[in-house]
């Protein structure tokens, strides 16, 4: 076995020094961070809208993408927090195809790790500059979240990611809230374990450093469906499923107990148009049960601005190359539909 080692990248304290934030910035993202947690811990009860593309593939698209976004929450700012997906990792299951922005900033072009680097903070740093938005990324890789941490308002550990302690303890470092998926197989007891893990204190080694953290009191559950023994998707986004994971919070000594549901995935058994349905579907069982309600704090949606998906060489602007997503027309739709029923 063998590794080649090509190059020393910077390290995160470089990067930021080389692209920072502004002091404007630092205070746009300070509220959007005060206003998500206050949805967590209670004190708002306004809905969150985990929004995006699939996986980020070139900046002008992702883009163009928020620009709307950014329009359409001040429609909906009364009711519901939007935080866009700028997801720069993409987690392969056979480690094979586009593993997302940070591996190659062009799709079509080898990966090159820097350029990925600073493409993914450029792309984040223009959210927030250009239309005030904080968002949301995938913890794939521990030890590159540093790139990113003044700017992410929101992090989710994939359900391949949610059993790994690494994952699990760096989420207790962590001051944005985070959300643990429940596992590829399902098994609710390893969401919920990595959740306790998660708000509890650790020491642990960390990019070569030993450190401790205070545990992060903003993790969460992300119910995003499974798989079952025959490989058949499942899902978990049900009314009582919903009240299942209140029950297991009930039994925990957890705080601020929270779900944010994934209407894609296994959820939606991967067919993308269901996600509107599902989406109500929640709020529908939110608005019939206090428990429910008052759980749930949340949707996480994929979206673009072009319906389903195509191949990288295909290059149709806003349309994803990973996982199919909603198109604009019908994210607008479903957005406002939401608001009217929350």
């Amino acid at each position: 076995m063998q590794m080649n080692f090509h190059r020393k990248l910077p390290i995160p304290q470089e990067v930021k020094k080389e692209y920072p934030l502004t002091q404007r910035m630092t205070d746009i993202k300070a509220a959007r961070d005060e206003s998500i947690r206050a949805v967590f811990d209670g004190r708002s009860d306004k809905f969150i809208l985990v929004i995006g593309p699939c996986s980020a593939d070139h900046q002008e698209p992702v883009l163009a993408y928020i620009s709307r976004l950014r329009r359409l929450e001040e429609q909906v700012s009364d009711k519901i927090i939007i935080i866009p997906r700028i997801y720069t990792n993409k987690p392969r299951t056979t480690g094979q195809g586009y593993k997302g922005m940070l591996h190659q900033p062009d799709p079509e072009a080898k990966p090159d790790m820097y350029k990925g680097i600073v493409s993914i903070r450029e792309l984040h740093l223009a959210a927030l500059r250009d239309y005030d938005f904080s968002c949301a990324d995938e913890m794939l890789y521990p030890e590159n979240y540093r790139y990113l941490s003044d700017l992410l308002s929101y992090v989710a550990v994939g359900a391949r990611s949610v059993e790994n302690q690494e994952h699990r303890l760096v989420a207790s470092g962590l001051e944005a809230p985070v959300g643990m998926k429940n596992p590829t197989g399902g098994d609710l007891s390893v969401m919920m374990n990595s959740i306790v893990a998660a708000q509890s204190s650790h020491t642990f080694l960390y990019r070569g450093w030993e450190v401790t953290s205070d545990g992060n009191p903003y993790a969460h559950a992300i119910l995003r469906g499974y798989l079952d023994y025959a490989g058949k998707s499942v899902s978990n986004y049900h009314y009582e499923d919903l009240l299942r994971v209140k029950e297991l919070y009930d039994k925990s000594s957890l705080v601020n107990p929270s779900v944010i549901v994934d209407t894609n995935h296994n959820n939606s058994g991967k067919k993308y148009m269901e996600q509107v349905r599902i989406a109500k579907d929640v709020v529908h069982s939110r608005n019939q049960n206090a428990d429910i309600k008052s759980l749930v704090k949340g949707l996480m949606i994929e979206s673009y601005l072009e319906d389903g998906a195509c191949k990288p060489e295909e290059h149709i602007f806003g349309k994803s190359i990973t996982d199919p997503c909603l198109g604009w027309e019908k994210t607008e739709r479903l957005v406002l539909d939401l608001a009217d029923k929350l």
